[in-house]
């Protein structure tokens, strides 16, 4: 058996999971593989591919020219980035693993303080040999807006509160007992916008979530409002967000996902103002990892028993 493990940037893979255990040839890929003819020739031959998150996607064209793939194991309990009908049709068997919901809301706040306290310029300016020269933001008694209050957003709003924040919150189908039931106020989607000093977005991306953040809504945003987004690059319109930035229309945005990932060394966001960026670290967490990888061995091993375990197909 031969499983070929993907996407391992930081090569650290082979030391959060027992992969000896599985008694097979096991390979750490540490490049991205950026189109299909790269995919197809890096993993001929492989029986197994284990796959961290989105990073690598599975469409159908390529699985079908995977012939040799038999097990796919995703990080995670989903991953849009499958084509799991594909996957059936093939009888390639596909499986998830357990995600951990602390990692992605604590990065969350870690992207709202460095904005709001300027935390990056500040830290560049000491390595300088200067010294104060911004003006921070509170969060006490401002308004945290939440775009989708699921597992993570949930948690993001409940830490909002212990800031002292006003916590609001909206989704297509949110249940303002639900919201009141975590503390949390539901409302429209154009007075969150409208009226939050902080906007982030935790939302499910999906065929119809594709730009829910448009420019409409970051045109309702105050000027002096951020956004942050931890969930999915293609929830918010980049060129939107773009023009805002460069407006001044907005005060600022953290982003830890993006359209295209890895973000290609040209992107526009690299350069636009007022913004903290990070290389979607939003799981990249030690737990998380020992999580993903862990379970993902004991996808293989259940695989090769005959008895798989958290199919997706």
């Amino acid at each position: 058996m031969r499983v070929a493990v993907l996407d391992d940037y930081q090569q650290v893979a082979h030391r959060f999971a027992d992969w000896a255990s599985l008694q097979a040839e096991v390979d750490f890929l540490d490049r991205h593989l950026p189109d299909d003819d790269a995919v197809v020739a890096a993993l001929a031959g492989y029986d197994v591919v284990v796959a961290m998150r989105e990073r690598t996607p599975f469409t159908a064209a390529r699985l079908a020219r995977l012939p040799d793939l038999r097990l796919l194991v995703t990080t995670g309990r989903a991953n849009a980035a499958i084509d799991l009908d594909a996957a059936r049709g093939r009888g390639i068997v596909v499986c998830g693993t357990g995600s951990p919901t602390n990692a992605t809301p604590e990065l969350t706040w870690a992207l709202v303080l460095a904005l709001l306290r300027h935390v990056p310029a500040e830290d560049r300016a000491v390595r300088d040999g200067g010294w104060q020269h911004t003006v921070g933001a509170d969060l006490a008694g401002r308004r945290l807006g939440v775009v989708g209050l699921g597992r993570l957003g949930t948690r993001v709003a409940r830490v909002g509160a212990a800031f002292d924040m006003d916590v609001v919150a909206w989704s297509t189908h949110l249940d303002p007992a639900h919201a009141a039931e975590v503390g949390v106020r539901a409302v429209t989607k154009d007075e969150l916008f409208a009226t939050s000093d902080v906007v982030t977005v935790h939302y499910k991306l999906s065929a119809r979530s594709v730009g829910i953040v448009g420019a409409g809504d970051l045109a309702r945003m105050k000027p002096t409002a951020y956004l942050v987004n931890t969930s999915r690059g293609a929830l918010v319109d980049t060129d939107a967000l773009l023009a805002a930035l460069h407006d001044g229309r907005i005060a600022g945005a953290g982003l830890d996902v993006y359209d295209a990932e890895p973000l290609p060394a040209d992107h526009r966001l690299r350069s636009a103002p007022r913004t903290v960026l990070t290389p979607h670290l939003g799981y990249v967490t030690e737990a998380t990892y020992e999580t993903f990888y862990g379970e993902a061995v004991e996808d293989v091993a259940a695989w090769a028993a005959g008895s798989p375990v958290r199919v997706l197909t």
